[in-house]
């Protein structure tokens, strides 16, 4: 009996242990299998991650490690002027690759230094820095390998031949590489503008046609080893690069030469801060030449970014001023246009005019007396061209400013342009008024008087200047050509001849006649513009200018000169100015056949250098020449020069040494602006070498803030940001 209960004692004992064996045996099967089910979806996210979400880099890293890929630059496009000679092209140099790979499969690592100083001294580069391209086979932080440095570019056939014949170790490279070259120096250089060492455009027509001079670039890809060497045997890919497309400007490179040695003389003889000049085809608004001095090389550019930019500024587009009398021909066409004046029309002079009880001016302080309109336009009578103004009214003068394009820009396409400033009409007094009328209390860029003066005599159509003809494929195909645009008529037919017959009368009989050529018709208009300073007009800076438009029977050529703080005692655009205009006008007359008067009494300009001024006066005046002058000492220089023939009658510029210069700052005191209007505050910045920057939408009415404030020093070239009411 105690047996069979033992039994059963042991089968009790036993059950327990079995269910338990197999309770743990299924919670391990049960957490195997969810383990081997986490690390099965955690395998498919892996791989849904390495070969979907980061498929790209993952190949691009693969790719990287068993194949070099060598880019070969496109060929830029040329840029090219109307006669088809080149202004910008490239030159074959050379660029020196390192592949570090190479080199430690090649060389020792105690080869190192001594490549890095063959390569330092040839190159002229710092040792230090070649040795760590040299040395360096992988990126610092990381296991990725280094597959190529680019040591030096642009490097010239001869440096190139001395890395060669070091022979130095497989991992040192020599390939082609392409050097933007400029043929004709200064020549247009701010319109060309330059490229940075990768060959993009940074500015001028480099940088606007950037997108056409580029071409595609191409490249060539190699396979190598592990060890980032060339694998022999392994296929090599090529994709060809496209040249870039040329551009053709509607620039004569003649014309342009013409114009920027006028502008050089007129720099020198004067000396002036700036000279700038434009020539415009009338009948179509295209460029036929436009500069400023001083200038630069592109070819060897300043050292510094700000004289760069500085100096590559083509202020004809950038740069607004008040024009002066040369805005006359606005004020005139208009009030011809309007009926506001006629052949009937009379003004007397006194010397200045009582506007609102305010006395303006004239620039002649005896006045001019009682004149015809032609009178008024021949003496250039600021009192006849405020009663214009102030006769047309504010709304109808105003009219035509915009019909004219004065306030907009032109549309020309050249980079930079400015708008020009335009006092909105709601904030114009009778004052204001009046001083428009004979160009002051306005800003205009040159590229902008230039385009409304074309208009004003080419029969009364507003062209669109443009200075880019066509872009055309290496192949002569044509991408996109430039075609004249007719922005709107602005004056009738009869008021544009009327203007013309006025403006050739001021060269003939009036203040323009420096600027008369033996044997062509000319017509144009002098300018002496103020500038400020402190807010206040200043006495010794001053913009001489002259527009000149030739033939001016059938107008095709308008030339605008402005010489900018001429330090000479008298400054009047007639003398400053005009003479320069005069010899731009009649080389590019006679370069493009224009037939001269056979009948037109000429003679020849003598050599009055070393001569004193009564001298040289007593000479000129026996050939029927008369003599402009500021000094009575000794002459240093004449405006035309000796051998020059010129139309009987003509006067020459005789300057001597009693010249000064002007003083450089580079802080200025920033003046009160408060209570200005908008032209007047740009103008007193201006006068000190700051510019305006405006803060709130509105741009009317009169400046109710400013920072920095009035008494504070600012930098030149610096900004003062204003608040109008």
């Amino acid at each position: 009996m105690d047996g069979i209960v033992k039994r059963k004692s042991k089968r009790n004992k036993r059950k327990p242990s079995v269910l338990c064996e197999s309770g743990m045996y299924q919670s391990r099967v049960t957490f195997m299998t969810g383990v081997v089910m986490v690390g099965f979806v955690l395998v498919i996210i892996w791989c849904f991650g390495m070969q979907i979400i980061n498929s790209d880099k993952l190949q691009a890293e693969a790719y990287s490690q068993w194949q070099m890929v060598m880019n070969n630059s496109a060929a830029r496009g040329e840029i090219l002027d109307a006669t088809g000679t080149v202004l910008a092209t490239n030159v074959t140099s050379y660029r020196i690759l390192i592949h570090p790979q190479d080199i430690a499969k090649d060389v020792s690592s105690d080869d190192y230094p001594r490549i890095a100083r063959e390569l330092s001294e040839v190159l002229g580069l710092d040792y230090d820095y070649v040795y760590k391209r040299v040395s360096d086979t992988v990126n610092p932080g990381s296991t990725k390998k280094i597959s190529e440095y680019i040591l030096a570019r642009r490097v010239d056939k001869a440096i190139a031949d001395k890395v060669i014949q070091l022979n130095l170790c497989d991992g040192i490279v020599v390939e082609n590489d392409l050097t933007r070259k400029y043929p004709c120096d200064n020549l247009l250089s701010q319109v060309m503008g330059y490229t940075n060492y990768d060959g993009k455009g940074q500015a001028g027509i480099e940088l606007s046609y950037d997108k056409y001079l580029s071409g595609q670039d191409g490249k060539t890809v190699i396979d190598r080893t592990g060890t980032g060497a060339r694998l022999p045997f392994g296929k090599e890919e090529s994709v060809e690069t496209t040249q870039g497309c040329n551009v053709v400007l509607t620039v004569d490179i003649n014309l342009q030469y013409f114009l920027e040695n006028a502008l050089t003389q007129a720099l020198e003889v004067n000396s002036a801060q700036s000279a700038q000049g434009i020539i415009m085809d009338a009948k179509t608004g295209a460029i036929k030449a436009i500069s400023s001095k001083p200038d630069y090389n592109p070819n060897e550019k300043p050292d510094t970014v700000e004289e760069l930019n500085k100096l590559s500024r083509n202020r004809i587009v950038a740069d607004s001023y008040e024009p002066g009398s040369t805005f006359k021909i606005v004020t005139l066409a208009s009030a011809i246009d309007s009926g506001t004046v006629n052949d009937n029309y009379s003004c007397t002079c006194g010397g200045s005019l009582d506007v609102n009880g305010e006395r303006i001016k004239c620039w002649r302080s005896r006045g001019h007396g009682t004149q015809t309109l032609t009178q008024c336009a021949e003496n250039s009578c600021n009192c006849a061209f405020m009663d214009m103004a102030l006769d047309m009214g504010t709304d109808k003068f105003y009219d035509y400013i915009y019909e004219f394009g004065l306030g907009a820009s032109t549309g020309s396409g050249l980079p930079a342009e400015d708008a020009g400033i335009v006092t909105n009409r709601k904030s114009i007094r009778a004052t204001d008024l009046a001083r428009i009328g004979f160009g002051q209390s306005i800003a205009v860029t040159p590229i902008q008087l230039v385009t409304a003066v074309s208009a004003a005599v080419n029969g009364g159509d507003l062209m669109q200047p443009y200075i880019v003809d066509s872009v055309l494929t290496t192949d002569g195909e044509e991408v996109e050509k430039t075609e004249p645009v007719t922005v709107r008529r602005v004056v009738s037919e009869e008021t544009s001849a009327h203007v013309r017959k006025i403006l050739e009368s001021v060269v003939e009989n009036g203040s323009g006649k420096n600027a008369k050529i033996a044997g062509y018709r000319v017509g144009g208009k002098t300018g002496t513009a103020q500038k400020y300073e402190d807010g206040k007009v200043s006495s010794g800076k001053l913009i001489a200018s002259f527009v000149g438009i030739a033939p001016i029977d059938d107008p095709r050529y308008v030339c605008l000169i402005l010489v900018d703080e001429p330090q000479v005692n008298t400054i009047f655009g007639s003398t400053v100015a005009a003479p320069f205009v005069k010899q731009v006008l009649e080389s590019a007359l006679e370069y493009s056949g224009f037939d001269r008067k056979s009948d037109a009494g000429t003679v020849k300009v003598p050599d009055l250098m070393g001569m004193s001024v009564a001298q040289a006066e007593r000479k000129l005046n026996e050939l029927g020449l008369t003599a402009d002058y500021q000094e009575t000492d000794t002459i240093v220089n004449q405006v035309p020069t000796a051998g020059t023939e010129v139309a009987v009658g003509t006067g020459v510029l005789l300057y001597t040494e009693n010249t000064k210069a002007s003083e450089v700052k580079d802080t200025v005191e920033v003046p009160k602006l408060v209570g200005m209007t908008r032209y007047e505050a740009y103008a007193a910045l201006k006068a000190l070498g700051l510019e305006m920057e405006v803060v709130t939408e509105y741009h009317g009415g009169r400046v109710q803030s400013q920072y920095p404030y009035y008494g504070d020093e600012a930098e030149v070239g610096s900004s003062v940001q204003v608040k109008f009411e």
